[in-house]
């Protein structure tokens, strides 16, 4: 990790869960998460402040060395993490959101996914609220505890220089 980054927080879920948030973000200008996690529900939500409303776009693409597809979706209720063809292995999820703290722009992600056995993806999300992240939850789609022990999760300030 570059010397510029600085460590807010890491989790390893001990057991099976249903949710993991982090709600101490400190003041950086941006974050950066890395993820190594599985979801036996084939992927997991990701949200900010709690925010389940239709709040979320994306933009995304993938490759699986074959074939090649890309799409966009509107008025989502969350964004994704750890979309996966199998749900029995753990992903590496890179995430860097801009400009967290910011009251007064919509808040972008960019996300890239490497599922060993499948696919790379790309993901840009954009949260359409002006409020400042204050907190990021990993959620089961489903409710239930499928998020499994030995996922981590490990959050990065990034300072403006």
């Amino acid at each position: 990790m570059a010397s510029t980054y600085t460590p807010i927080a890491t989790y390893t879920a001990a057991s099976d869960q249903s949710s993991i948030t982090f709600s101490s973000l400190g003041s950086y200008t941006d974050i950066r998460i890395v993820a190594n996690m599985q979801d036996t529900n084939l992927y997991g939500l990701l949200r900010f402040n709690s925010d389940s409303g239709s709040n979320y776009s994306r933009t995304w693409m993938y490759g699986n060395g074959s074939s090649a597809q890309s799409n966009r979706n509107s008025n989502q209720t969350s964004a994704y993490w750890g979309a996966t063809s199998s749900g029995s292995e753990f992903l590496v999820n890179l995430m860097d959101i801009m400009n967290y703290s910011n009251s007064t722009t919509y808040k972008t992600m960019l996300v890239r996914q490497n599922q060993a056995s499948a696919e790379v993806d790309a993901f840009v999300y954009l949260w359409r609220s002006t409020s400042a992240i204050t907190s990021i939850s990993f959620v089961s789609a489903t409710g239930t505890a499928t998020i499994k022990a030995g996922s981590t999760i490990t959050l990065y300030g990034i300072k403006a220089a």
